[in-house]
């Protein structure tokens, strides 16, 4: 492998343990940046959120769950729900563009959300655990009211929240779309060494690094990486939610053939586990598919939206 080679490499091993964020840029940002982030007063100003059978209001609600505040955002309509889950070292402005499209061609209630740290979600101590991310989520879309026909989309790091909040809520998720996600299919014992490996020296600079927010939530991703991903990777995706895969051409390993393709096989893996699942090639496409391709992912969510109806 060429050092042009394994540079590509560590990035891409980083691209999973900080998922799509870039390392030097958030390394660079600071408390007051993060905060900017965060949703403006007015139109989206916090609207107190109480359990209620009508649909939710538009816009910000700051919902609580195990101590901590997280934000999300609805943008009207109809059932079923559209819930977008960004990738690691992402909120939920990722989906800006895609949110206005998508609600045009769907009709659908959608809703997106910062993960605990991100955006203007709370900080949670310790190290980043993907049920408690999934306990979050059940929280917000049970105050939100959202109970059941859910389509659930998911990118990169995601698709371990997605797969924990299916098996914990039974019922809820009618149809997914898992675009590049983390399967657990790719978290071999061989391929987890290798990332915590070639990651280390990028989070023992983040850690000497000036602490903010940004930079806290990058080594919470990586700690406890190793078991963290030696556990999801004997979680099984339930079969009766219909799930749309679609895989980066590209991968997040570009220029690490081996890589890329073990990353395409455990996607094919996946689709070939359980039913009803369906593999879609983004041709052309980084790992950062919603951003290259966004008419691609439009209508893969559009279709899983009108299957459910």
């Amino acid at each position: 492998m060429t050092t042009q080679k394994i540079s590509r490499f560590h990035r891409a091993a980083v691209a999973l343990v900080l998922p799509v964020a870039a390392i030097g840029a958030l390394a660079a940002c600071d408390d007051s940046a993060a905060s900017q982030a965060a949703p403006a007063a007015g139109p989206e100003a916090a609207v107190p959120s109480t359990s209620t059978s009508a649909a939710p209001a538009a816009g910000l609600h700051m919902i609580a769950n195990n101590g901590h505040q997280l934000a999300f955002h609805v943008t009207p309509g109809g059932s079923p729900t559209i819930v977008l889950d960004a990738g690691g070292g992402e909120d939920s402005s990722y989906w800006d563009a895609l949110v206005p499209q998508l609600s045009q061609a769907t009709g659908s209630q959608i809703i997106t959300y910062d993960r605990a740290g991100m955006g203007a979600s709370e900080e949670v101590q310790g190290p980043w655990d993907p049920q408690a991310a999934a306990s979050d989520l059940q929280a917000g879309l049970r105050e939100l009211g959202v109970t059941q026909n859910v389509v659930l989309a998911g990118h990169s790091q995601a698709g371990e929240v997605a797969h924990y909040f299916v098996l914990a809520n039974p019922g809820v998720v009618s149809g997914a779309v898992l675009i590049d996600a983390n399967v657990p299919q790719f978290f071999t014992d061989t391929q987890i060494q290798r990332i915590v490996t070639l990651t280390a020296p990028q989070i023992e600079e983040l850690k000497k690094a000036p602490s903010t927010k940004a930079n806290r939530q990058l080594i919470a991703t990586a700690d406890n990486f190793g078991p963290t991903h030696q556990a999801y990777h004997k979680v099984s995706w339930p079969d009766s939610v219909p799930v749309i895969y679609v895989v980066s051409d590209k991968t997040p390993f570009d220029g690490s053939p081996q890589d890329a393709q073990a990353w395409r096989d455990a996607a094919a893996a996946f689709v070939k586990a359980g039913p009803d699942r369906t593999l879609v090639t983004a041709k052309g496409s980084s790992h950062d598919v919603p951003q290259d391709e966004p008419v691609l992912v439009l209508n893969e969510i559009a279709q899983m939206t009108a299957t459910v109806k």
